[in-house]
């Protein structure tokens, strides 16, 4: 997977988990509280070395990862009435 500006995956930190580079704030926590509703603003509030970019560059690789994700369907035989 092409790398995203911004992120940085290091087995050295946060034990590989995709991180705002130069810091140990993970992607999917700032995704997480997005989706909890926080703004962006809350996040810049609790975050003082993140920037409005460092965000965004964390939902253009939640973006890319999912693009990149195989879906396998499987044909499951009906569960048999008794």
């Amino acid at each position: 997977m092409p790398g995203v500006p911004r992120i940085e995956v290091n087995p050295k930190i946060m034990l590989g988990k995709p991180v705002i580079q130069g810091t140990r704030i993970p992607v999917d926590l700032l995704l997480r509280k997005l989706g909890e509703g926080a703004a962006t603003k809350d996040l810049l509030d609790a975050y003082p070395h993140l920037t409005r970019q460092d965000i965004q560059a964390a939902l253009t690789y939640a973006a890319v990862s999912l693009s990149h994700e195989e879906t396998l369907v499987f044909d499951l035989p009906a569960a048999a009435e008794g």
